[in-house]
Parts: structure tokens; sequence; C-alpha cells
């Protein structure tokens, strides 16, 4: 039978995680924030092509509407790449949240039975989440790095 202090206990070990769920919720929220502002501004920019090409009725673009054409092009090939990150970030803290329940509900049912053997699984599932965690910290770095690329790109455009 379980004691007072031995339920105190698992409730303490499955916080744990429960910490990391609540942290990957919010890196969560705001790589969702990322993605919507990245695919409107594709759909802006997709948008303005569509208006410059449709302006011309025989396709021929003077030299602004060429440039102008060019540098949209360019913005969203790098903002698809952009999106693609920031996917692999929502991916990757999904990944640690599914990772950091298991390893709750898998330290509970390993108390609950007194399963010793769980313990070695429990560890790994809670490292596997943190190398999760990690690799969406390093896809959202790198969105970060790509996005500031392309506002040096808009500003070397517009001069």
């Amino acid at each position: 039978m379980l004691n007072i202090t031995s339920i105190v206990e698992i409730i303490q070990l499955m916080l744990a995680p429960g910490i990391m769920i609540s942290a990957c919720g919010l890196l969560l929220l705001g790589m969702n924030n990322k993605y919507s502002l990245v695919v409107n501004r594709i759909r802006l920019l997709n948008e303005e092509r569509r208006r410059v090409v449709h302006k011309t009725d025989d396709g021929n673009f003077n030299y602004q509407e060429n440039q102008r054409l060019e540098s949209i092009s360019m913005q969203i090939t790098s903002l698809v790449f952009r999106v693609k990150l920031v996917r692999n970030a929502v991916l990757c803290y999904t990944t640690a949240v599914a990772l950091f329940v298991l390893t709750s509900l898998s330290i509970g049912f390993g108390y609950l039975l007194d399963i010793t053997k769980l313990n070695s699984l429990i560890t790994i599932l809670f490292l596997l989440g943190m190398i999760s965690v990690l690799c969406g910290v390093i896809f959202a770095a790198y969105e970060t790095f790509k996005g500031y690329e392309i506002v040096n790109f808009e500003v070397r455009i517009d001069e």
C-alpha cells in the first residue's frame, strides 16, 4: 500500500517533465506566431507579384518591374526556407512534449506497478525530450539568422 510520503514523492518526480511540457508550450506559442507572420508575408509577396505580372498585358516589363519581380522571387524563396525551419522547430517541440508526457506516465506506472526496470526507459525518454528541445532551439536560432539575412537583402534592394 502506498503511503502519503511516497505519493508526494512520485508526484514531485512527475512534475519535472510537466515543467518541461509548459516550457515547450511557450516555445510552441512563439513559433506558431512566427509561422503565421512568415506565411502571411509570403502571401502578400505572392499577391504583389500577381499584381505586377497582370499589370502588363504583353509580358514586357520595364527595368523597375523586372527588378521588383526578381526581388519578390528571391524573398519568397528565402521565406519558404524560413517556413521549413519554423516547421521543423515546431515538430521538435511537439515531439519533446510527447516525450515528456511519456516520461511522466512512465514514472507513474513504474512506481505504481513497482517496475524498477522502467528507470532506464524513463531516463532515456527524458533525455530524448531534452535533445528534441535542443534541436527545436537550433532550428529556431537558424530561422532567426535567416530572417536577418532577408531583411538585409530587402534593405540593399530598396536603396
